[in-house]
């Protein structure tokens, strides 16, 4: 999947909401992850709609998970889903059981219910898509936004980065990664980490303790991705250090042999949280606490012209004006790279 640029998208769906509706705290804007409704009383509901078309081996899982990241990111614990499966003409009942097994055991560890959605067989398809809808309640005074980041905050991330990009690459693209020399014990272990890419308990802990001036989960585009996300919906400037942000041997190792930058992989399974600085330690404690290791990879500025300044190891500075990096999966589907 490559996103719609920015002036395609405010031009052409941003702008064509139907009837404007008060209720509607937070809408369609780029870089927030749900949508926000006031329901009259003490809480909001949260309500998001992600698709899986990067992926095949474990789609129902992702599918699941990938939704409901954008959910808990606000402060909302997701509750209900609504799956929408196209399926293409060759696709198996033993393939469909694989895939509804995945969604249904990721459903229930988050005690989160289906509650209705869609099934067909979609004419032209190469490959399973799914677009999942999630939704949660909040409290109105816990409610987090994309947009949220204030200048001075730091920006701290947990896990590593391009954790669902890995999985997808040691499963999708088992075959080319042994033909490039990686080791079959670094894709087996890779592969697990489909296993990491849920961001709901780290979410919700920094929620509930009010750590968090903003959240979101990086998703195409990877962690640069996300982070222009953040600085775009805040009017700020986000400064990282590419030698703070950690990458597993597994994600370099499998990014080096497909020729792929792993800041730019996607990477749900990474929580990324501006935080203000004096309850930096403290939300460090807290998530290590949860067993999830959380880096301080860089801090929020005034905006300076550009979204994201990036220093490489290397000491090269790059400026990313725009929030969108196209995601390295994305040009793997299209043209996989000649070893």
């Amino acid at each position: 999947m490559v996103k719609l640029r920015i002036e395609v998208l405010a031009r052409y769906v941003l702008s064509r909401v139907g009837s404007r509706d008060p209720s509607v705290l937070v809408g369609p804007a780029v870089g927030e992850d749900s949508a926000i409704i006031d329901l009259g009383g003490d809480f909001l509901l949260v309500a998001h709609v992600d698709p899986i078309t990067g992926a095949v081996e474990n789609i129902g899982w992702l599918s699941v998970h990938i939704s409901s990241n954008d959910v808990a990111v606000r402060g909302a614990r997701p509750r209900w889903l609504l799956p929408a499966l196209y399926l293409p003409s060759w696709f198996s009942e033993k393939e469909i059981d694989r895939v509804t097994s995945q969604i249904d055991e990721a459903a229930r560890e988050l005690e989160a219910m289906i509650v209705g959605g869609h099934t067909e067989y979609t004419p032209g398809l190469d490959r399973p898509m799914i677009s999942m809808t999630a939704l949660g309640l909040v409290e109105k005074g816990g409610l987090v936004v994309t947009g949220g980041a204030k200048v001075g905050d730091l920006v701290l991330m947990t896990k590593t980065a391009g954790i669902e990009g890995t999985s997808i690459l040691a499963t999708d693209f088992r075959g080319e990664l042994e033909a490039r020399g990686v080791p079959v014990h670094v894709i087996g272990k890779a592969s697990k980490y489909i296993k990491l890419v849920s961001v709901v308990r780290e979410a919700l802990a920094l929620a509930e303790e009010r750590l968090a001036n903003s959240m979101h989960d990086p998703t195409e585009g990877g962690l640069l991705g996300g982070l222009t996300e953040i600085a775009y919906a805040s009017g700020k400037t986000i400064e990282v250090w590419e030698e703070r942000i950690p990458i597993s041997e597994e994600t370099r190792l499998l990014c080096r042999a497909m020729n792929v930058d792993p800041l730019k992989l996607i990477s749900s399974g990474v929580l990324v949280a501006t935080i203000p600085e004096s309850l930096a330690a403290r939300a460090v404690e807290k998530l290590e606490k949860l067993g999830v290791n959380a880096t301080v990879i860089g801090r929020v500025k005034g905006y300076e012209g550009y979204l994201v300044e990036l220093h490489r190891r290397n000491g090269g500075r790059e400026l990313y004006e725009e929030p969108y990096v196209e995601d390295e999966l994305m040009k793997l589907w299209e043209k996989p790279p000649s070893p």
